[in-house]
């Protein structure tokens, strides 16, 4: 089956393409698409693999569903476009970004700059149907994207894993913390943000790791 994806990750990848489950997938999607307002746009699905290519995946952070209102969802977990209001939950991650390194507030939310930094910004379903949050769980998305945290998590060392939030930590479950740094909190939504998010200090403590390791700081 031919997947229109970065090379690295198509490869990576091989054994998913052809499996029962993504065949299934890959039917549904196209029909969501092709009668209803599903976002992503088409060719944005896997833009989160696009914009950080296997080879230089450094940081995995966890999302759980794109946002479903109309000109939100842009393929990378918590990120919206240029000109596009921020979310909440992207208020309140800015917010600890600032709290914990000093940054100041960025003047949008494309997180594009941190994916071509290394940061694979993944969400665990890749698809929804315009304000249906959730509706495209359960239809094999689950099943793919714990493919790639596997491979990952096997096949390299030394990556960061960020689970925020209980969904989150429950697909990072069999990631080997003495291979990886594995960091979890409450999610940043404005329901859980003060019960863990704020204060967790992860964007310094990714960067320390980093740095310890050799390599360059993430620019949040």
């Amino acid at each position: 089956m031919d997947v229109r994806i970065e090379q690295g990750w198509k490869k990576a990848l091989a054994e998913e393409w052809d499996k029962n489950y993504f065949l299934q997938l890959t039917h549904f999607v196209k029909k969501e698409y092709a009668h209803k307002q599903i976002f992503p746009p088409g060719n944005k699905i896997f833009a989160a693999f696009d914009s950080c290519p296997y080879d230089r995946v450094r940081v995995v952070i966890i999302g759980q569903d794109p946002y479903h209102d109309i000109g939100q969802a842009n393929g990378l977990c918590f990120s919206v476009n240029p000109g596009v209001a921020l979310p909440r939950s992207l208020v309140n991650i800015f917010k600890e970004i600032q709290d914990d390194i000093g940054a100041p507030m960025p003047p949008n939310g494309d997180l594009s700059r941190w994916a071509e930094q290394g940061v694979l910004l993944l969400n665990a379903t890749l698809t929804v149907e315009a304000h249906k949050a959730g509706s495209h769980q359960g239809k094999g998305w689950e099943e793919f994207t714990d493919a790639v945290i596997r491979k990952l998590a096997d096949e390299k060392e030394g990556l960061v894993f960020v689970l925020w939030g209980a969904y989150a930590g429950r697909k990072g479950e069999y990631i080997d913390s003495k291979k990886h740094l594995v960091l979890k909190s409450a999610h940043p939504s404005p329901l859980s943000a003060s019960r863990g998010f704020f204060g967790n200090h992860h964007f310094s403590l990714i960067n320390d790791y980093l740095i310890r390791k050799g390599e360059q700081p993430i620019v949040w």
